[in-house]
Formats: structure tokens, sequence, C-alpha cells
């Protein structure tokens, strides 16, 4: 089973140390939130897991990192300081703010048509006096400069809406210095900011969000089958993260959803509201897949034209076309993009673990049966006896000799139920108890989270068992 709606993590997060509201002693920050001890430790392992399967693992891979704050005239020819907003609508009754395309309507040829019929009301308060939809940029705007006044516009900057734009003007330097051939792909993960209208669904939708993004530079006329290769691929990745495939749903654009430089995008969708009633209303985005064909490295590039041959980029420096040494052929090379968010798979990978399960006494407990790749904490080692400094004394050696290969943590804070509830409820794959046996033969009894199954191994053999359960254990 997955947890049955959002708040159920919710809950589970913030007592748990996964996630807390960011500055919550006073009052907290709408749609921020800080991640916890066990939160920063799965955000990292699914980074890792990101990393491994997307650069390490292929041979056409090469990573990046580039600056949150850009050159201006980047997300002037990116087309973001034009189109990147959200139709903006305000509530008159009680002054909500709302994203015009997230509003529902029946009986109009639009969402202007039904606004002024008073067709539509506001979810806070069901008033139908809403104000007409108007843009609103989505990014930050940030001055550079000790002396910049924020009105100046020479010193105008932004933090970046995206990852991407980073790669595509280091194209050539990738390019060139690692001596690269088309295909291949830039992959990069980072925060990017968007002032979103209406944020919420706890992590689900954050104003600061980190990304997991790819480029992938093809020519012209191969990007069709490559888009679909990726699609396949990165649908896979989410299964072997432990997802249930039947959570998981692709979702193909229509073409009044694309953007503008966007020839195909699908996406892979979640069924992160479960509790909605309409079953369409369950999905939404945890990964798109887009063909931006050229538009990119042409909008960043000094030489590309209009039909009537004026430079549409009169402010680069640089060419980014591609030449093909054995062709002889000089392009602008398509780009296939999956882009994923760090927040929204954790937020998936917690609720797709989510599990209840009651033991022989009648008490439900919660299981949090995430893979073990992903678990922040791979063994519990817990003592039987603290008052007993000879079990207390191996307990902390053997945490101690594990923690060079796996994250492992020392307990005695409770009785062994209570310690093995915790564990289970963190998602700790197993549990290692040292008792007065041990003591006689060198031996701990080892627990597995999802089956609560014990078996007896040697302290010798503990490290090399562990690590080869975490690696088969689904």
């Amino acid at each position: 089973m997955a947890a049955p709606n959002i708040e159920t993590i919710v809950s589970l997060a913030k007592r748990r140390g996964f996630v807390f509201p960011s500055s919550d002693i006073y009052g907290g920050l709408g749609s921020a939130w800080d991640y916890g001890p066990l939160g920063v430790e799965l955000c990292n392992n699914v980074k890792q897991g990101w990393w491994r399967w997307m650069v390490h693992e292929r041979d056409d891979m090469e990573g990046l990192d580039s600056s949150i704050i850009l050159n201006r005239q980047v997300w002037k020819y990116s087309g973001h300081e034009e189109t990147f907003s959200d139709p903006l609508v305000d509530c008159r009754e009680c002054k909500t703010r709302l994203r015009a395309d997230k509003l529902e309507y029946s009986g109009a040829a639009s969402i202007e048509e039904a606004i002024q019929g008073k067709q539509v009301k506001c979810p806070n308060c069901d008033s139908t006096d809403l104000t007409a939809p108007r843009p609103f940029n989505l990014m930050f705007r940030t001055t550079i400069g000790a002396a910049a006044e924020e009105d100046d516009p020479t010193a105008l900057a932004y933090l970046r809406p995206e990852t991407a734009q980073g790669i595509f003007i280091n194209f050539h330097n990738v390019l060139t210095t690692m001596r690269r051939k088309v295909p291949f792909g830039i992959a990069q993960i980072g925060k990017s900011f968007r002032n979103e209208v209406t944020p919420g669904n706890f992590i689900f939708r954050t104003r600061e969000f980190e990304q997991m993004e790819m480029e992938y530079f093809v020519r012209p006329g191969e990007d069709e089958p490559v888009h679909q290769e990726w699609i396949d691929y990165c649908h896979n990745w989410f299964l072997t993260l432990g997802i249930n495939a039947d959570n998981l749903r692709l979702y193909e654009q229509p073409k009044e959803e694309l953007a503008h430089y966007a020839k195909r995008t699908v996406d892979i969708h979640y069924r992160f509201f479960p509790e909605r009633e309409e079953e369409e209303r369950q999905w939404d985005e945890l990964m798109g897949i887009a063909n931006r064909t050229d538009f990119d490295l042409k909008a960043h590039s000094k030489k590309p034209e209009d039909a009537e041959g004026k430079r549409l980029n009169p402010d680069s420096t640089e060419d980014l076309s591609y030449f093909d040494e054995a062709t002889k052929e000089r392009f602008y090379p398509y780009v296939i993009e999956p882009a994923a968010g760090v927040n929204r798979t954790v937020l998936a990978v917690l609720m797709d673990a989510y599990t209840e399960k009651t033991n022989d006494k009648g008490e439900k407990r919660v299981i949090l049966k995430l893979h073990p790749q992903l678990a922040p904490i791979k063994a519990a080692i817990l003592p039987l006896a603290k008052n007993k400094p000879e079990i207390v004394g191996m307990a902390k050696a053997i945490k101690r000799s594990l923690q060079p290969t796996l994250r492992a943590v020392y307990d005695d804070t409770g009785g062994i139920g209570k310690l093995y509830a915790r564990q289970d409820e963190i998602g700790t794959p197993f549990c290692v108890t040292v008792d007065h046996q041990s003591l006689e033969d060198e031996a701990v009894t080892v627990r597995d989270r999802d089956t609560w199954e014990q078996e007896r191994v040697k302290v010798s053999d503990l490290q090399l068992h562990l690590q080869s359960r975490l690696v088969t254990k689904l």
C-alpha cells in the first residue's frame, strides 16, 4: 500500500526528522521547508542514485554545475523575461491569489469568459467576484552590485528558474574540453527558484526547489527515436527506486499544453493525490521529458537570423552550432531534456514506501519500505541491555566497524520493541541486536524491516552479510 494522502507523510516527516517547516519559530514561511537529519540523507541518496544512473553508468554523458545567477541576457534570449509566467487571478472578496489555469469551470469557451459570466468560484471562499487573468512572471528578481538601486535596470538580475540554460550556454565549453561528439548529454543537479502563484501540498510545489536535469544533444532527424528511448529509460529508473508501477503513468502533453519551443513532451505522472474522487485529478507531474528542438542553442547564438534576415541575438558573442567532421556538416543540435525535481521524487518515494502492518499484539505499525539504496540509515545497532557495559561496548564497536562502508546508528533509548518500531518507521532495512549470548558466541541477531524475520549472524561476517542484502533487497 502507499500513503492515503500527503498529510500522512507530512505528519511522519516532521515527527521523524525528515522535513520541518522553515522558519517555524517565527511563524514559518509559505511553502518553504527544511530537510532534517533523515531528510537530507534521503535527498542525497536520491541525487547520488540519479547521478550514478545518469552520468557514471553511461559513456555519453558529462556533468556540470552552473551558476545560480546568470547574465540577464540569458533570460532575455531564452524567452523567460517575456513568457515565463502564469495567469494570475485575484479574488476580490478574500484577496486570495489564484492560478487561472487551475480553476474549474464549464459552459464557457475560455476562463476569461467564465470569470466574466460569474461561472468560476474562488476555492477559498466560493465568491464569483474574480479579476480578469493577467500574466505574472515567476522569476525572482535581485540586484547585482554593492551600490545598486532596486529600480536600476542595469543592475537587475534573476535567480535562475531552471538549470537548463546554464547547460546550453556551456555547450561549447563542454564539447571542446571533453572532446565530445554528438550525440552526448550534459547533466546537472542544482537549485532553482520560481515565485509560484499558488505553491503548496507540502514539498510538491515550492518556490525554492532542486532539479535533476539533463540535456541530450542529437542530430536533427534523429531526435524522435532518441526521445522515445529517454522516455522509456526514465520510466524504468523510477521502477528501480522501488516505486510501484501502478502508481506511475505516462502523460502525452496535448499540443495546446506544449511549451513554445517543444516538439513533443511526455510527462511521467505519479499518483500524488489518491484521496481525490476523480481518478484524473489524482495524478500530477513527477518528471518531464521534452524534445526542445534546436530552439535553445539558436537562441543563445550570434549567427541565426529570422525570415527577414535580422539577427535573432545581436548580444551573443559565440555561435553554438556543431560541426560534424565526418560529414562536413554544420547544424544546431536538437535537445532531449529529461527533468525531474528532487523534492517531488522524495515525496513520491516516501508516499510509495508507506506501509501499515499489524503485529501479533494487534497493534498497527508504520513501516517505510524504502529501497535500501535510498534509506537514510542502513543498519541500527541495538543493545538488548543498556546497563551492561560489555553489551554496550560490543554494540558500539560493531557500529564503528560498519561506519566506513554503510550508514549505521547506535540506539539504546527504549525497549527493544520501541526501537524496532522506530527504525521501521524511518525505513531502516536492518536492525542488529546485541544480547547476552553475543558475548559468548560472537554473533548478533539481524532483523529484516519488511518481514520482521530474524537470523543469527557472526560478527565477523556481519559487514559482508549486510552489504549483500542491501544490494539485492527490494
